[in-house]
């Protein structure tokens, strides 16, 4: 079996939690392959909405596993908290949940350091979630972080005050007050609570489940924008976001990829600082925030919402390889009498769709506009009921970027998606 990968093509919440939860009944295991807590992956169904920051979006599925894979950083109170409010809609969770040995550990004192590090910068914070993202990531590639497999230790209490000790030491060099205890709070209460998890080296046993012919998709988190070496660089996250992320946050090798499934929103949206070329400081962009409730399901802050970008859509496309094109939030922009679609840049006085290396570069965005469709599309769930403006929507992005688009998602519960295609 070949292992799929569903990840986002645009700067993070594109609406990846709903659509895995949505095609979850076609695998035997869902698994996550980078991020922590500062993804906030949402899903709604029974007019309940869940929003899932570390465990993988299938967890709402009975009869799937789920693995939480060595690329992810784990916050042992974000995992207790989460874990706590899904007891009542995932049963036998314990069961259902494997978690890499190799995944790292986000200390308290990561957190601090990221708050610390964004409160030194000022002005020009690049606008981190404060969950000790940067600094977890930076003791991994440094050699200097603990990992899930260590609090089975006899001395991780040992190994957590060493850790400490040092963050202590280089947060002596900031102008920051911080009270240790408050950021401990429930922390060793998760450490506690991931013991009873299957802890497993998560490479051997999901190369072992594919071997056995089993199904298995791949859930990123954030957006191939964010990616660190892709992206925005340096408003991007510190993991690799692209679907090369999967290999190596599961470890898989590039031959046991099979699809590779890209969502977008109809529009783009970004948290936090960084280039957006098509953002809509205006009336428009306002009411694509109000209407599609752009607010971070981690954070709470506002998004930044502007027309659709397709040069940026076809740089994730190449770099990830996409195979099938999934849209989110189509039913937004019902009720736009135009709709414009951004096909190139001018950059300097030169046109082109390559995005530039210069963050900072003077881009226009050079548009092309449609027409708009008038009446709700929420209820509809074929294709073929949809208006004929919107399906010259599909069509002039399916063309641009070459790419099908098979899944529409026209609303934010489970059963608001238009499949052009059958599922597995």
């Amino acid at each position: 079996m070949k292992i799929d990968i569903l990840l986002g093509l645009q700067w993070g919440d594109e609406g990846k939690g709903k659509l895995v939860d949505a095609i979850s009944p076609g695998y035997d295991v869902i698994a996550r392959f980078q991020g922590g807590p500062n993804a906030g992956h949402s899903l709604e169904f029974n007019n309940i909405k869940h929003i899932l920051h570390l465990i993988p979006s299938g967890i709402f599925h009975p009869d799937k596993m789920n693995v939480i894979g060595n690329g992810v950083v784990i916050d042992p109170a974000v995992f207790k908290t989460e874990i706590d409010g899904l007891a009542p809609y995932a049963p036998d969770i314990t069961r259902r949940l494997v978690i890499s040995t190799r995944a790292n550990l986000i200390l308290p004192t990561h957190r601090i350091l990221d708050a610390a590090s964004e409160h030194r910068k000022g002005t020009s914070k690049i606008g981190s979630t404060l969950k000790g993202i940067g600094p977890a990531y930076t003791d991994k590639t440094g050699r200097a972080g603990l990992r899930a497999g260590d609090i089975m230790r006899h001395n991780f209490r040992q190994l957590y005050e060493e850790a400490t000790g040092k963050h202590l030491e280089t947060l002596s060099g900031f102008d920051f007050t911080f009270n240790l205890a408050e950021y401990e709070k429930g922390w060793f209460e998760g450490i506690e609570m991931m013991k009873e998890f299957q802890l497993v080296n998560t490479e051997y046993y999901i190369n072992r489940l594919m071997t056995s012919g089993k199904s298995i998709l791949a859930e990123g988190a954030q957006g191939t924008m964010l990616d660190v070496d892709f992206g925005t660089y340096p408003f991007v996250t510190s993991s690799n976001t692209v679907s090369a992320g999967a290999c190596t946050g599961l470890g898989v090798a590039p031959a046991s990829v099979g699809d590779v499934l890209g969502i977008f929103k109809a529009y783009c949206t970004r948290v936090g600082s960084g280039p957006f070329p098509t953002e809509l400081g205006d009336e428009t962009g306002a009411r694509l925030r109000d209407t599609g409730r752009e607010y971070g399901a981690t954070t709470g802050r506002p998004r930044r919402c502007g027309w659709l970008d397709l040069p940026a859509l076809k740089y994730a496309i190449m770099l990830n390889g996409v195979t099938q094109l999934y849209m989110t939030k189509a039913d937004v922009l019902s009720g736009f009498e135009k709709i414009k679609i951004c096909t190139s840049y001018k950059i300097n006085g030169t046109d082109t769709a390559d995005i530039p290396f210069e963050n900072d570069a003077a881009i226009e965005p050079v548009y092309k506009e449609l027409g708009g469709w008038t009446h709700d599309i929420s209820g509809i769930r074929e294709f073929d009921r949809l208006p004929s403006e919107f399906k010259r929507f599909i069509g002039f992005i399916e063309e641009y970027c070459n790419v099908p688009i098979t899944i529409i998602s026209v609303g934010p519960d489970r059963e608001e998606t238009i499949f052009r295609v059958k599922l597995l």
